[in-house]
Parts: structure tokens; C-alpha cells; sequence
């Protein structure tokens, strides 16, 4: 607390201030001490006196005080014997009106104080007032004359028993938590070998010697893309979330992104817990990193990343396999596969050797002479069936034929029969169809004979 700064405990009402909630002081010591002089004094007086008081004459309109007069009175006593002064008490009623002000009222367990925080104070407010919360506030007590009314105009306002950016801290990690943003489910998995790494950070600070340092000794391979940007102070927080949104305009995109800062204090590491680069970490199509501070360190950042590195020197450990080790997998993974291979010439070689030693491959020609004359048998065969249908349709078709014989109106003329006819081919039934000189046909076995009819 500043020299300017002075805290007072004071009480509006007709009762005297507490003695727990008053510090006790040497000016406060000697205030109740005269008081007492002076209470003593007056009862001296009061009882040496033998004549009555003369009574007071009626009051008038004209020695009557205004209420303005006394409001005015009070404004100017009151604005300056309280002007920056710390206040402690619990928000309530809170009231966050378009204009972007906060009005609210301060209490403790005795009392009650209007306050309000103009726009320019609160928009510059770390974390977000609430009702319900114990916070010191300092600011100069105004008197609003016309109302008669007292409030707090508050200049600065700090949480009791946390600091502002804890509060804030804590605020916005229970807000990007409630939005899912750290669930384990949605973080990436890293490449195994990256190609590319970009790094967002400052190019001056200790972070970026030490990652190089560490990507150089474990794997030298690797094209490495440095994005400057401020890691603290203001104009920070931008120049971090512009070095993300250049990364994802390289070409090809980098197999990972990393943001990174040397260790510091939680102010110094504030821009890592800024929101819009939380934001911008959690919609990143790279997959993320943050190496920011030391173990002990944690922020939103660190959160929010597909993996969190406690160190810069971490983050190359997380990000790329140690030299040696890779040689020594490497290694490994040639005596598997030339034992693999070893394996599959051996299985090859035995199937082949069982594959000469079948029949067909002694005597190949042996398969075609077995074939041959199996489709010689299947040649009789076809042969054989084929003739058996043919006599059988003969035999069938005889005996249809004779069948249509026997029931021919020419075997019936055959055996001596005759069909008489008209001309026109009416077959003649009775002799009464019959008239004089009619032409008749009458059709034998061999031929046709015309007659005709001289009497009926």
C-alpha cells in the first residue's frame, strides 16, 4: 500500500466504531482522551451551575440551514477527509447496465456502501466482479448532493486472499473447461519423425537457444522455422496469435507447432493465459506444443496444447526421438528384417524343392496322354447316347405314322369305298341333295369319276 494510500474504517451511523474493525492508533489515543477531558469537563460545569438556562427563542426560516447547504456541507467535508482511501467488503448487488459501468454495493456485517467502477477502470479489471466476493477496494468517496446519497467511486479493486490474475486465472480456466476445450479427447497425438517444426517465440530470449541447443544434439535432420514474436507486455498476446496464423500459411504446414517462453513470474507469463491465444491454440490444424516457463509453471496455454513440455529443452524431447536412440531402432529394425527375409528364402526354397518332387514333374507328358483319352471317353460316350436317342425318335415316329394311317379317310377308300361330292366340294350325304342333271365327282382310292344325275 502506497503512501497516498490510507485505509479507514468509518460509519456513517450514530454508533461508534468498533475497536476490532478501527486500528488502533496514537491520533486515535489521544481523540479518546480529549473526549473524556472534555466529557469530564462538561460535567464540572454542568453541576456548579445554579441558573437556569434562558430558553431558546423560536427558529425562524431564515436561521434554518438548507438541505442543500447541508448536503453541500457534507460533500466537502466528507470528499476531503475521504478521498483515496482502501475499502474492504463483499459485492453484492451487482449491476452491469449497456454504458459499461458496474454498480454495486459494498458490505460488511454492520453496514453498507454504494460503489461504482466507471468503464475505463473495469474494462482494464483482469478478472470479472461477482456478487458474493471479499475485495479491497480503493477509490475517493463521493457525496451526490442532490440525493444526499454516499458511494465509492472506485479506482482499483483487488480479490482478498487472491491475486487479480489468479482470479482471473481461475475464471477463465473454469469457462474454456465448461466449453470443453481441455478434455483429453480432443488432443492430437504427435508425429513420430516430424520434417518441419515452426516455433513461435521471442528470438532473443533464452527458450529458443535452449530448444535449438537440444533439437541440434538429438536430431539435425530437421528444417526448423523460428516465428519472432513478443512473449510479454503489451502487444504480446497478438504478435503470439499472428505467428500461429503464419504458420498455417507455410507450405507444406509444419508436422508441429510449437509456442515457447522462458521461465518468469505470473505477470511475465500473462500472455500464455490470455484467451485469444488459448483460442487460437485449440483451433490450430497443426498439432500443438506449448513450452512455456518452467515445471512448476502452468498456464491456459499448457492446457489448451496437444502436449504440454515443462521446459523448452522438453519441448524437443517431446517433439523428436534422441539420435542414438533412433540408430539403435534403426539397427534393430534391419537385423528383423533381414532375419525375415532369411525366414522366407528358407520357406520358398522348401515349398519349391516339394513342388519338384511330385509326379507331374518327373513325367509331365503323363498328365496330357490321361487327359487325352479321358475326352476320348467322353467322345464314345456322346456318340453312344446320341445314337440310342436317334433310333429311340425313329421307333416313336413309326408308330405315330401309323397311327394317322389307320384313322386316313384314304385307307377307308382303299378298301373299296368312295366320297361323293357337288362341284363345289359339298359332300353328298342323301339322294334327296341330289336333282336331275346335277354333275356329281365321286373320288376313289386311284382317282375321280364325274357322273350325271339323270333321275332322282
Amino acid at each position: 500500500m502506497s503512501g497516498e494510500e490510507k485505509q479507514f474504517a468509518f460509519d456513517f451511523g450514530g454508533e461508534e466504531p468498533d475497536e476490532q474493525t478501527t486500528k488502533p492508533t496514537a491520533s486515535n489515543a489521544k481523540k479518546k482522551t480529549a473526549k473524556r477531558v472534555v466529557r469530564k469537563h462538561a460535567a464540572t460545569k454542568s453541576s456548579a451551575a445554579v441558573a437556569p438556562k434562558p430558553k431558546p427563542k423560536a427558529a425562524t426560516a431564515e436561521d434554518a440551514i438548507s438541505i442543500s447547504e447541508i448536503n453541500a456541507r457534507i460533500k466537502r467535508a466528507v470528499e476531503t477527509s475521504l478521498s483515496s482511501v482502501w475499502v474492504a467488503g463483499e459485492i453484492t448487488d451487482i449491476a452491469r447496465p449497456r454504458s459499461g459501468h458496474l454498480y454495486f454495493t459494498l458490505k460488511d456485517e454492520r453496514s453498507q456502501l454504494r460503489g461504482v467502477m466507471w468503464r475505463s477502470v473495469a474494462e482494464r479489471l483482469p478478472f470479472d466482479l461477482d456478487d458474493g466476493q471479499s475485495v479491497l477496494c480503493f477509490g475517493d468517496v463521493e457525496v451526490y448532493a442532490a440525493r444526499g446519497t454516499v458511494q465509492l467511486v472506485v479506482r482499483k479493486c483487488q480479490p482478498q486472499g487472491m491475486g487479480s490474475l489468479q482470479l482471473a486465472f481461475a475464471q477463465l480456466q473454469a469457462k474454456l473447461e465448461a466449453e470443453g476445450l481441455f478434455t483429453p479427447e480432443r488432443k492430437r497425438p504427435l508425429p513420430r519423425l516430424p520434417r518441419r517444426i515452426a516455433i513461435v517465440t521471442s528470438v532473443t530470449g533464452a527458450a529458443i537457444r535452449d530448444f535449438l541447443q537440444a533439437t541440434a544434439s538429438r536430431h539435425a535432420g530437421v528444417e526448423i522455422i523460428v516465428i519472432p514474436a513478443s512473449v510479454q507486455g503489451p502487444g504480446s498476446v497478438e504478435q503470439l496469435v499472428s505467428g500461429i496464423v503464419a504458420a498455417h500459411q507455410l507450405d507444406p504446414l509444419p508436422d508441429v507447432l510449437i509456442v515457447s517462453r522462458g521461465g518468469g513470474s505470473l505477470e511475465d507469463l500473462w500472455s500464455f493465459n490470455d484467451e485469444r491465444l488459448v483460442r487460437a491454440l485449440a483451433a490450430s490444424r497443426i498439432p500443438t506444443v506449448s513450452a512455456v516457463g518452467h515445471e512448476i509453471d502452468v498456464t491456459l496455454s499448457d492446457l489448451v496444447a496437444d502436449v504440454r513440455a515443462l521446459t523448452p529443452t522438453d519441448a524437443a524431447s517431446c517433439v523428436l526421438p534422441d539420435r542414438e536412440v533412433l540408430v539403435d531402432v534403426l539397427d534393430a529394425l534391419h537385423e528383423a528384417m533381414k532375419r525375415s527375409l532369411f525366414r522366407r528364402v528358407e520357406r520358398s526354397r522348401e515349398r519349391l524343392q516339394w513342388i519338384e518332387s511330385r509326379p507331374i514333374f518327373k513325367n509331365p507328358l503323363e498328365l496330357v496322354l490321361n487327359q487325352s483319352r479321358y475326352v476320348d471317353e467322353l467322345d464314345q460316350r456322346a456318340r453312344d447316347v446320341m445314337w440310342r436317342q436317334w433310333r429311340k425318335r425313329e421307333s416313336q415316329l413309326k408308330q405315330s405314322a401309323a397311327t394317322v394311317a389307320a384313322l386316313s379317310p384314304l385307307s377307308v377308300l382303299a378298301r373299296g369305298y368312295s366320297v361323293t361330292q357337288a362341284e363345289d366340294g359339298t359332300v353328298i350325304r342323301s339322294a334327296q341333295q341330289l336333282q336331275s342333271g346335277q354333275t356329281i365327282v365321286s373320288r376313289l382310292d386311284d382317282g375321280e369319276v364325274r357322273s350325271t344325275v339323270t333321275s332322282q
